[in-house]
C-alpha cells in the first residue's frame, strides 16, 4: 500500500506539473502533426501501405523521444532526482511513476497520430492501435530508465537519443509488422519485449539512479 500511494503521488506530481507548464505535450502534438503533414506531402501518392506504417511508426518514436527528452527536466532543473532519492520508498516507484505519466503523454500524442495519419494516408485498424499502446509500454519503460542515465551527463541531449533509438528498434520492427503483417506473431513479440525490459529496467533502475 506504500508503495502504490507512493506511485501514485509521484505520477500525479509529473501530470499536475504538465498541466500547468503545459510544455511536453503540446511539443509533442505539433511534432506529430508537422512530421505527419511534411510526410504527406513529400511521399508519392502511391506509395505502399506498410512503407506509410513505416512512417507513422517512426514518427512515434521520435515522439516519444522528445517527451523523454522533457521527462527529467523538472528534476533536474530544480535538483529535485536528489530529494526523490533521498525519500523514504522504493527508488522503483520512482521509475514507475515516471513511466506512466510518459506513457499518458504518448497517449494523448497518439490521440492525434493515429487520426492524421487516417486521413493523410490510410485507415487505422485494431491491430495497429493494439501495437502502439504494447509500445508504449516498451517505450516508457526502457525510456525513464536510459532518462535517468543521460539526465546526469553533460551531453544529455546527445546521449538519450543514442541509449534510446538502438533500444527502440525492435519496438518499430514490431509496430510496422503488427500494423500491416502477421498481428498476432507480432503482438507477442511486443508483449514479450514489454514483459522483459519492463522486468529489467524495474530491476536496475535503483542501480542506474545511484551511481548517477
Amino acid at each position: 500500500m506504500r508503495y502504490a500511494a507512493a506511485v501514485v503521488a509521484l505520477a500525479r506530481k509529473d501530470l499536475l506539473l504538465e498541466l500547468r507548464a503545459k510544455e511536453t505535450v503540446p511539443a509533442m502534438l505539433l511534432f506529430v502533426l508537422a512530421a505527419l503533414t511534411i510526410f504527406h506531402f513529400a511521399v508519392p501518392a502511391g506509395t505502399s501501405r506498410t512503407a506509410a506504417l513505416g512512417l507513422l511508426w517512426v514518427v512515434i518514436i521520435f515522439t516519444a523521444l522528445l517527451g523523454l527528452t522533457r521527462a527529467f527536466v523538472p528534476e533536474r532543473e530544480q535538483g529535485l532526482l536528489d530529494a526523490l532519492l533521498l525519500a523514504p520508498c522504493d527508488r522503483s516507484a520512482i521509475w514507475l511513476a515516471k513511466a506512466f505519466s510518459v506513457f499518458a503523454f504518448l497517449a494523448i500524442a497518439e490521440l492525434l497520430a493515429l487520426p492524421a495519419f487516417a486521413l493523410f494516408f490510410a485507415g487505422v485498424g485494431w491491430a495497429t492501435i493494439a501495437a502502439a499502446l504494447l509500445a508504449d509500454i516498451g517505450i516508457s519503460a526502457v525510456g525513464t530508465l536510459v532518462g535517468a542515465m543521460a539526465v546526469a551527463g553533460r551531453a544529455r541531449e546527445l546521449l538519450l537519443p543514442l541509449l534510446f533509438l538502438p533500444l527502440a528498434i525492435p519496438i518499430l520492427v514490431g509496430g510496422v509488422g503488427a500494423s500491416s503483417g502477421s498481428h498476432g506473431h507480432y503482438l507477442a513479440f511486443l508483449v514479450l519485449y514489454d514483459a522483459v525490459f519492463v522486468l529489467l529496467s524495474w530491476a536496475s533502475f535503483e542501480y542506474v539512479v545511484s551511481e548517477t
